[in-house]
């Protein structure tokens, strides 16, 4: 029997309870994401309202199970583009070599060199912003550092005996990507993967702070921290608990990806 060591096993619980009220939010929430439910401001928590009321009244705790529903399904949405074009990209660099590596290196490398708060702010100061608008920004953006990663590994792997026997074989490229090098760059990947999903979180937070990320009324954690901001200075706590969820969401997805990966090691350089 499979034992999950406790710090992956407290993880995957905070990690699971996330994603299962982000995906039932609709039923666990008490109010609507943009129903004023109180006259006063910024109240302190209650039996009413657990976590009391934001800056307009609405109530707190819906606007945060809302919004971490919005943040992780962005947050999970680019990751999984990011990975798909990077790794897919980077696999085929390795693979082609010559003039089609050295291109698409050489683009990557122009795109990395732009920071990329920067590069999406001036996209999205000129595009409509919407939810797939971010995802499509966010994922390719990050998929320059998933295809760093994949093209790396990849590089190795593609001189294996194993992989100059399929070739030998007669086998074409996309055996020699899924069948040779995607099962064993899994461990490296699985690892990023989860980085790389709480950078998405961060980075969406971020937009929304800076006002071109979720629009209201729509809720994200991000933006909650943005409307709520003022309250501190009159000792008002609405602001830090989306900060706690993204904290909490990062650790527990971090211990997560480091017990996979410690369980995918063997596939490191080869098919353990």
């Amino acid at each position: 029997m499979m034992r999950i060591p406790i710090a992956a096993l407290i993880g995957l619980c905070f990690t699971s309870l996330y994603f299962l009220v982000a995906i039932f939010a609709p039923w666990i929430a008490p109010y609507g994401v943009a129903e004023i439910v109180s006259r006063d401001v910024w109240l302190p928590p209650s039996s009413e309202f657990l976590l009391g009321t934001d800056n307009l009244g609405r109530d707190l705790l819906s606007r945060m199970i809302y919004g971490g529903r919005t943040t992780i399904f962005i947050a999970t949405a680019a990751t999984i583009l990011s990975f798909t074009t990077g790794s897919i990209l980077g696999f085929l660099a390795a693979v082609l070599g010559g003039w089609a590596d050295q291109a698409m290196s050489r683009f990557v490398d122009l795109i990395m060199s732009i920071p990329s708060l920067i590069f999406a702010l001036v996209v999205l100061s000129v595009m409509p912003v919407t939810v797939p608008v971010l995802i499509v920004v966010m994922g390719l953006l990050d998929s320059t550092r998933v295809y760093r990663l994949a093209r790396a590994v990849a590089v190795d792997i593609n001189v294996m005996d194993y992989v100059e026997a399929a070739k030998l074989r007669g086998e074409g490229r996309s055996w020699i990507i899924f069948r040779e090098i995607l099962p064993n760059a899994l461990s490296p990947l699985v690892a990023e993967m989860g980085l790389r999903f709480i950078f998405m979180v961060l980075f969406v937070s971020t937009l929304s702070f800076l006002g071109l990320g979720v629009q209201p009324p729509q809720a994200d954690w991000g933006g909650i921290v943005k409307e709520n901001a003022d309250g501190i200075v009159y000792g008002i706590g609405a602001a830090l608990y989306p900060a706690v969820a993204i904290a909490t969401l990062a650790i527990s997805v971090n211990l997560v990806a480091d017990w996979v990966l410690n369980r995918t090691t063997s596939l490191k350089g080869g098919r353990g």
